[in-house]
């Protein structure tokens, strides 16, 4: 692995380059409370996600030797699908580490990109092990899911991209981003690319590394028996070090939130923003929804990814699925006058 640091040099030239590749994602208008906070849809790039930049930027950046011997990935499935988009687009071959229990949708887009896919069992087998023992036998580069300076500076072209926008619609930069959080690649962009702004990271509760981290001022690890979450694409066991560095300059808060809340989030991107939102990607919004983040008119979010599996947003839409904390987090969307009506 590269010992270079991202730069918001990189960051800027890596949004360049995706000016050149995709038009800018939507910044959407949401009411949460009495405020309007911008929504920025990731889930409507090519590949539902986010991911799809740092891919991107990092492939673009090898050389025709190191183009020729193909790239290794490890990712749930974002990740995956960005790499093995962009290696297809570039005449790549490209490997991706998935574990077995990725949700079925995210396998089967990365197989149709034309990626090979090698399994692993999320549970007992180290999936960074297994993709650094490939890069070393097939001579390939490994293009790390969030560990990756390129990486970092392509997700963090979704701030230069927010920052336009903001500008625009909401008169003025951002002053608070509200990001969902895995391992902490698109947080870590997002500070190098609005130094401006506070970036507010959010983890699903038990898989809080980042947060736990950022409290105790050393990276943490995921318990060994950390329950199940939906929010599969924040799964991360730990952050690394070329990650924590930018955080920790630039963090000061950060949240968790629960499954209850995420399934809440998810169903109001739905009813308001009419976007599917797959968990991890709705997490940020969940924090906002549930009143753990202040907002003041400026306040951005990102919805970062929308591949969800549809047996998964079934349940969602089935009816009875309100509970009374998704009508309590519902009337946030509403004027007070309209809440005290329907209360």
């Amino acid at each position: 692995m590269t010992t270079r640091e991202p730069t918001r040099e990189g960051v800027l030239q890596a949004a360049a380059k995706i000016a050149c590749l995709l038009p800018p994602t939507p910044l959407l208008p949401l009411c949460v409370g009495d405020a309007v906070v911008r929504a920025k849809a990731e889930s409507l790039q090519p590949i539902g996600a986010f991911k799809i930049r740092g891919a991107w930027h990092r492939l673009t950046a090898l050389s025709d030797s190191e183009r020729a011997r193909g790239v290794i990935g490890v990712s749930s499935g974002n990740h995956a699908q960005g790499v093995a988009w962009a290696a297809r687009e570039l005449g790549i071959a490209a490997t991706i580490v998935m574990p077995r229990d990725a949700p079925a949708v995210k396998l089967e887009r990365t197989r149709a990109l034309g990626a090979e896919i090698v399994l692993y069992d999320r549970a007992r087998e180290d999936r960074d092990a297994i993709a650094e023992a490939l890069a070393e036998e097939r001579g390939a580069t490994l293009v790390h899911a969030y560990a990756d300076p390129w990486v970092i500076e392509g997700q963090g072209s979704v701030g230069i991209e927010l920052t336009a926008q903001m500008e625009r619609w909401a008169g003025g930069w951002p002053t608070r981003i509200v990001t969902p959080c895995g391992g902490g690649g698109l947080t870590a962009g997002l500070a190098l690319a609005c130094p401006e702004a506070e970036i507010v990271p959010v983890e699903p509760e038990h898989w809080d590394d980042v947060c736990r981290s950022l409290e105790t001022g050393a990276i943490q690890r995921i318990a060994p028996d950390a329950p199940p979450t939906a929010c599969d694409a924040l799964q991360t066991p730990a952050t690394r070090p070329i990650n924590f560095a930018v955080l920790k300059a630039r963090c000061r808060s950060w949240h968790r939130v629960s499954e209850a809340e995420v399934a809440a989030a998810q169903r109001h991107a739905l009813t308001h923003l009419r976007l599917v939102i797959e968990p991890g990607g709705a997490a940020g919004l969940a924090a906002l929804l549930a009143g753990k983040i202040p907002t003041d008119g400026r306040t951005a979010v990102v919805l970062s990814g929308g591949n969800v599996d549809p047996a998964a947003l079934a349940p969602l839409l089935a009816p009875g699925a309100r509970t009374d904390l998704d009508r309590a987090l519902a009337l946030q969307g509403v004027p007070r006058a309209e809440q005290r009506r329907l209360a």
